[in-house]
C-alpha cells in the first residue's frame, strides 16, 4: 500500500512528545511491513507557539520520505480565549468550536499536496486528535483516514465538531483499551470498519542498573520523571509531593527529569532536584533503571510510552490513580502502585523504596509485560491487520 502518515510534528530533539514518536514509530513499522510510506509534517518544533523554524522541502529519514510544510498563521490570543472557556466548561457554540479548530495548528499546503495526491495514497494515518490539521485530514480522505486519536477524557475531547468529523472516518488506530472505551462514550453508537488498539514497539534493551550513578555522582535513591514538564503532565505536583515527602519522612531522596519545559522547584527540594534536559536513549535508560521507581503523575494519558521503558529498565512505576490509562498499565502489568492525594503518594514510595523483593518483582513483571506486548512484532502484525482491514 501507499502510505501517508501525517503529524503535526516530526519526532525528534527539540519536539519529543509521545504523540509523535508514536506517529514516527507507525511510519517506520508501515515501512518495514513492505508499504510505500511517506510522512507529512510541519516546520514547527514547539507546540505552544507553532513557529515555522524548519526548513520546508523534502527529505529522506531512515527509509522514510519526510516531506515539511509550514503551518498557518494563527490568532493566538482568540485560541487561548476559547481554551479557557473550553477548559472551564463551557459549551462552545458552532462557530466558536469552528474558530477553536481553525487557530490550533493546521497547515493550508499540508493538506493541499494530500488532496492533491488522493488519488495515489491508500490509507492516511494522522494524529492526535485535538489539532486542526488532524480535523481537516479526516474530513478530506474520511474513507482512507485511520486516526491514532491519542484520547483523553478532557473537554477538548468533547468538541462536537471534531467528533463530527470522527465518526466518519475509516477506523482507530487506539493505544489501549481504555482509550477505546473513552472513545466509545465520547461518541456513543460509534462503528467504524476498523478499530484496533495497535500502540507502538519497544525495542527491548538491557542496561545497567549503576551506570548512572557512576557516571552523575548522584548516590541518593531518587525516583525519575521523564517527558515534557507542564501542569497537563502534573509535573508540578510531583515537585510538591516530593518536598514534602522528604520534609515529612526525612529521608534523602532524590527527584531527577529528563526532558523539556521549566520546572519551578522549592528552595527545600532544590538541592535534591536534578534537571538533566535532553539526553541520549542510553542515558535516559540508564537513569530509568537506577531509579526507586519511575514517576508519572499525569492524568491525561492514552499510553505511556516512558512507564514501558522504565519496565524495560526493571524499574516499577508509581502512578497517579486518576490517569485511567496509566492505572489500567500497572494493573495489566502488574508492575507499579498508584496514588490519589498526597498520603497515599507517601505510602507507596516508602513501600517501593523499603521493600526490595516487591520493587524488583514489579521491575521484572513490567519487563516481561512489554515483552511479549509491545515487542516491535506484535505491533506490526497489529498494524498490518488494521492497514488491510
Amino acid at each position: 500500500m501507499r502510505v501517508a502518515v501525517v503529524s503535526t510534528r516530526l519526532h525528534e530533539r527539540g519536539s519529543v512528545g509521545g504523540a509523535e514518536t508514536l506517529l514516527w514509530s507507525l511510519a517506520r513499522d508501515a515501512r518495514a511491513l513492505g508499504h510505500e510510506v511517506e510522512f507529512l509534517t510541519t516546520c514547527a518544533l514547539d507546540h505552544r507557539s507553532w513557529r515555522n523554524e524548519l526548513p520546508s522541502g523534502r527529505f529522506e529519514r531512515e527509509g522514510v520520505s519526510v516531506v515539511r510544510f509550514p503551518v498557518d498563521p494563527r490568532d493566538e490570543g482568540r485560541l487561548a480565549r476559547l481554551q479557557i472557556d473550553l477548559s472551564q466548561g463551557r459549551v462552545l457554540p458552532r462557530q466558536e468550536q469552528l474558530e477553536w479548530i481553525a487557530n490550533t495548528a493546521n497547515s493550508a499546503p499540508l493538506l493541499a499536496y494530500l488532496r492533491e495526491n488522493a488519488a495515489r495514497v491508500d490509507r492516511v494515518i494522522v494524529g492526535p486528535y485535538l489539532f486542526g490539521l488532524t480535523w481537516n485530514v479526516c474530513r478530506a480522505l474520511p474513507d482512507k483516514t485511520l486516526l491514532v486519536s491519542c484520547f483523553h477524557d478532557e473537554p477538548y475531547a468533547r468538541v462536537e465538531a471534531l467528533t463530527e468529523a470522527f465518526r466518519g472516518i475509516r477506523g482507530f488506530l487506539f493505544n489501549t483499551d481504555p482509550e477505546r472505551r473513552l472513545a466509545h462514550r465520547l461518541m456513543p453508537g460509534l462503528s467504524p470498519r476498523v478499530e484496533a488498539v495497535v500502540a507502538m514497539g519497544i525495542e527491548p534493551f538491557e542496561v545497567d542498573k549503576s551506570a548512572f550513578a557512576r557516571r552523575t555522582g548522584i548516590a541518593a535513591p531518587f525516583v525519575i520523571y521523564s517527558g515534557r514538564r507542564e501542569d497537563g503532565k502534573g509535573t508540578p505536583v510531583l515537585v510538591d509531593f516530593m518536598s514534602c515527602f522528604r520534609r515529612r519522612t526525612g529521608r534523602d531522596v532524590h527527584l531527577v527529569m529528563t526532558g523539556s519545559g521549566a520546572v519551578d522547584v522549592p528552595p527545600d527540594l532544590a538541592p535534591a532536584f536534578h534537571d538533566l534536559g535532553f539526553v541520549s536513549e542510553q542515558e535516559k535508560r540508564e537513569a530509568m533503571a537506577g531509579a526507586a521507581a519511575f514517576v508519572h503523575p499525569s492524568v491525561n494519558e492514552s499510553l505511556s510510552i516512558v512507564v514501558l521503558e522504565a519496565w524495560l529498565a526493571r524499574t516499577p512505576a508509581l502512578v497517579h490513580a486518576r490517569g485511567e490509562v496509566l492505572r489500567w498499565q500497572c494493573q495489566s502489568a502488574s508492575a507499579g502502585l498508584w496514588f490519589r492525594d498526597y498520603p497515599e503518594f507517601e505510602e507507596a514510595l516508602l513501600r517501593l523504596l523499603d521493600d526490595a523483593p516487591l520493587s524488583a518483582k514489579f521491575g521484572e513483571q513490567g519487563r516481561r509485560y512489554v515483552l511479549q506486548r509491545y515487542a516491535p512484532e506484535a505491533v506490526r502484525a497489529r498494524l498490518a491487520s488494521a492497514l488491510e482491514a
